[in-house]
């Protein structure tokens, strides 16, 4: 079965502390990271799903219409290193294209990671698999050899969005670094009608709500916290000045809630009150061309589906 590596995880009790900072801040927020335990990388995994969540199949269709092209472009033969890989199932459908020499998935959630890359190695048992669970938000570091040659990153979905540009400069930065003589296939959605935008994260079946919710089951596993999800619920709205949808968790009434660990502590939360959970960046192609430039990639190339709705964008090294 492939190895999984963990490299870079924080310390819990380091984690603790940085929760119990976060959440006693004049307004409250906890890492977008914490979304995914194990529950909350299946919901994600439903979410993308839905009819709501357009992202996945617009990206789905220019891999359908440019995949041929995109892979041209990319080079065949390489390691092919899938960030936030999530259950590989994304990444896989990209090997016939690609046709890695070895597969390698980086994701903060290691149980998920384990059980998703067992399942594909036994779909293809020829191709060497390896994990990586770290936490990439912090920094982006890989332990030594686990790749070898050239290599194509794929960094798909939306992910690069949960950072600030500073932030997303610097991690795509990291990950250039890595890829020798390679290239970073990047998914990245694109500004649209902010109607559209916010049913994709408030979707009628609840899914993201629960999603959003979970993130509170974590952080009391973490701190010791006493969170009862049914105090909150969920919230998403477009910052249009910030060019982002935020996630909240909205205090239903006045709440109290105490935690145990980081040597204890509390919080008054009013009615109405938020914990920001979540940002999600949206684009124009060149303002994800201007990221990517300012991150040292040397050329970049765009593919969109029909709509205009998401990108591709191919970065060289």
């Amino acid at each position: 079965m492939p190895q999984v590596h963990e490299s870079g995880l924080p310390d819990q009790g380091v984690l603790a502390g940085q929760l119990a900072d976060l959440l006693s801040a004049p307004r409250a927020t906890l890492p977008a990271k914490l979304f995914y335990d194990q529950l909350g990388s299946s919901l994600f995994t439903a979410i993308t799903h839905l009819d709501e969540y357009y992202l996945s199949r617009a990206e789905a269709e220019i891999v359908a219409l440019h995949g041929a092209e995109i892979a041209r472009h990319a080079g065949q033969g390489n390691t092919l290193m899938d960030l936030g890989a999530g259950d590989c199932m994304k990444a896989s459908r990209l090997f016939d294209l690609f046709r890695p020499v070895a597969y390698v998935a980086v994701d903060i959630s290691a149980e998920h990671l384990r059980s998703s890359l067992e399942c594909l190695q036994r779909q293809f048992p020829a191709l060497p698999m390896t994990g990586v669970c770290t936490d990439f938000a912090e920094a982006f570091r890989l332990p030594p050899g686990v790749v070898q040659g050239p290599c194509t990153g794929l960094y798909l979905g939306s992910s690069i969005g949960n950072f600030p540009p500073e932030q997303a400069v610097r991690l795509l930065g990291e990950m250039r670094q890595v890829m020798a003589n390679g290239c970073l296939l990047l998914g990245a959605d694109l500004i649209k009608d902010v109607s559209v935008l916010e049913r994709a994260y408030d979707d009628a079946l609840g899914v993201t709500a629960a999603f959003n919710l979970n993130i509170l089951r974590h952080v009391n596993r973490i701190l010791g916290a006493d969170f009862d999800t049914a105090d909150f619920s969920h919230r998403a709205v477009f910052n249009a000045a910030e060019s982002r949808i935020e996630m909240h968790l909205c205090a239903r009434r006045a709440v109290d809630v105490s935690w145990t660990g980081a040597g204890g502590g509390h919080r008054h939360f009013a009615q109405d009150e938020t914990i920001h959970t979540e940002n999600s960046c949206k684009y124009t192609r060149e303002s994800l061309g201007d990221l990517l430039q300012q991150a040292g990639f040397a050329s970049v190339r765009f593919w969109t589906d029909h709509t205009d709705r998401f990108a591709l964008a191919l970065a060289s090294v």
